[in-house]
């Protein structure tokens, strides 16, 4: 059975150069070490390579790169090997990260994992709050409760 691409290598990389800094500091965000963090953000791009569905426009596009992301580092967190490692015996390990992270970036990676994902779309990213819910991982809440979450991360 021959697989067709709906995407060129070109269209791929176009679509890599707009969204990696956004895919990095969302991964980033949640693995909070270089090494994962660049993991995650490959598996992202691979399963963009591996979707067969077509992007209805740019912000479609950039919303499902964002949630993909959001569930590749969801699925990582919770794998039994971070569960039953000690991650004392990782401190010691050092690597040369894509960005500077301040103050701000710092403060967001402290936050809940609830607050992380709405903060950084709604301060990184520019999505108006009503559009934070749709890309977050609040989708499945009702619209005031998202928007209550969404106040909680900003304040914290």
């Amino acid at each position: 059975m021959e697989n067709s691409l709906l995407r060129t290598n070109k269209e791929i990389e176009e679509i890599y150069e707009r969204h990696i800094d956004m895919v990095y500091l969302v991964c980033s965000a949640y693995m909070k070490n270089h090494a994962d963090t660049q993991d995650a953000a490959q598996n992202t791009f691979i399963n963009l390579m591996k979707w067969n569905g077509e992007f209805k426009n740019a912000e479609h596009e950039k919303a499902w790169l964002l949630r993909t992301a959001i569930n590749l580092c969801k699925n990582s967190l919770s794998h039994w090997w971070r569960k039953s490692a000690d991650i004392a015996d990782y401190e010691q390990i050092s690597c040369e990260s894509q960005f500077e992270v301040d103050e701000t970036l710092q403060a967001i990676m402290d936050l809940p994992t609830r607050y992380k994902s709405v903060v950084i779309l709604y301060y990184y990213e520019g999505y108006a709050s009503s559009n934070v819910q749709k890309a977050s991982f609040h989708h499945s809440l009702p619209l005031a409760r998202s928007k209550k979450t969404f106040e909680r991360g900003v304040r914290s």
